[in-house]
């Protein structure tokens, strides 16, 4: 069995989560292996009608009223016994920051691997997993791929030891939307919570301002090549043709041309949308790594040596300020 981690804040869903069963669907398929989802919550999680509505073959709510904040202490108590109940193989979880807190904690608690930060994984093609359904993959191991080095060198990694195996997925490794729907049932686990060793303050509130780049569909990105910061006014032109949001490159908001919470890389946001157009970004690897995991990318740049052109699905050598407008004209008559 596999088990999903469904993250959440007051029973309203992260979207990454639904990236966590995705891949967890795609694994299971490959290894014969049944997914369910697993849900800490303080109550009867409403949460659990939505994901029952995928393929899964059930969705466990652990309950306890010591879950309604999270807290590192009161998820790994949760979790370890769900995990010991449940038996599972792997644990798949995406890898947003609250999981970097507590999945290390359950795992060193169970003398478990966690292998972080996944952008995809394959089944050992020499060695096919021989008894998929049992607890040692020897002869036939998953292998995961992580970046490492900003993105520099992507490294295969195979986890050791006894299950269950933890592996967390990069926002963007898997599309939510592929989700295969379904019909699965709910049930209660009512898990016992120790010491809870901290008081979590309350939530931080980012400025009003602050957008989450992650969630959009379109992005319209500078770079350099935008020249002065009077020149976003044109790729903004664009990004409200489209119903896209603005993001930009880091040089960018070093600049203070758009506010920091626009950037996108390495030192960035992390986006996957469905269409990433890059205006004037040459394609330096920390930027790469932030958004070679949408769907579609354009790039539109002078020099056609240029490494954005690398990952590019359509690109345009020439010069933006001719493009642009072009671009924005087209769209609006397609608009009507």
């Amino acid at each position: 069995m596999i088990l999903v981690f469904i993250e959440h804040k007051n029973c309203v869903l992260n979207k990454t989560s639904l990236e966590a069963i995705s891949a967890a669907q795609s694994i299971g398929k490959d290894l014969g292996m049944n997914v369910s989802a697993v849900i800490p919550c303080d109550k009867d999680c409403v949460l659990a009608q939505e994901i029952a509505q995928y393929d899964l073959e059930k969705v466990i709510v652990a309950k306890n009223e010591k879950l309604g904040t999270y807290t590192p202490d009161g998820y790994a108590d949760a979790w370890e016994q769900v995990i010991k109940a449940v038996n599972p193989q792997y644990i798949v979880m995406s890898h947003t920051y609250q999981v970097r807190d507590f999945a290390p904690k359950v795992a060193a608690r169970l003398g478990s691997e966690v292998v972080g930060d996944c952008i995809r994984y394959r089944i050992d093609e020499k060695n096919p997993p021989a008894n998929a359904g049992g607890s040692d993959l020897e002869g036939g191991k998953l292998v995961f791929t992580r970046r490492i080095f900003l993105g520099k060198l992507d490294a295969d990694v195979t986890v050791g030891g006894d299950a269950p195996y933890f592996v967390t997925f990069q926002s963007g490794a898997f599309r939510g939307d592929s989700a295969v729907k379904g019909s699965s049932s709910v049930e209660t686990m009512d898990v016992q919570i120790g010491e809870i060793r901290m008081t979590p303050e309350e939530p931080f509130q980012e400025a009003k301002a602050t957008v989450d780049l992650s969630k959009s569909e379109i992005i319209v990105a500078v770079g350099r090549g935008i020249k002065s910061q009077e020149n976003i006014a044109l790729a903004q032109q664009l990004a409200d043709a489209l119903g896209a949001d603005l993001a930009a490159s880091r040089p960018i908001c070093d600049a203070d041309w758009l506010p920091i919470d626009r950037q996108i890389g390495s030192s960035g946001q992390t986006v996957a949308p469905k269409v990433y157009i890059a205006l004037g970004i040459s394609g330096a690897i920390q930027h790469i790594v932030g958004m070679k995991n949408a769907n579609t990318i354009i790039a539109i740049n002078k020099d056609a040596e240029a490494p954005i052109f690398d990952i590019a699905d359509y690109g345009i050598v020439g010069d933006l300020f001719d493009a642009v407008p072009v671009m924005i004209e087209e769209v609006r008559k397609a608009k009507g």
